[in-house]
């Protein structure tokens, strides 16, 4: 069962399956470490729909919903 990272609940961790698109903006977020079997944990969001945080690797990355949601997991 796969969904997307704008998908998963605060406090959840999931494997990256799949980034969609090949344009600037999915080459951002695999250079970001959001590559195929990487663990992201849901940190946190900011209100009002503002960007969301995320634990990879040992780094903290924030990402809006449209960035989040086109990176398929796999939740664990």
């Amino acid at each position: 069962m796969t969904t997307t990272l704008d998908q998963l609940p605060i406090g959840n961790t999931a494997r990256v399956a799949q980034i969609s698109g090949d344009d600037g903006v999915s080459i951002r977020l695999m250079e970001m470490g959001l590559i195929d079997g990487v663990a992201v944990k849901v940190v946190g969001a900011a209100p009002f729909g503002g960007p969301r945080e995320y634990l990879v690797r040992g780094f903290r990355l924030s990402l809006r919903s449209s960035e989040a949601s086109r990176v398929a997991v796999a939740p664990l």
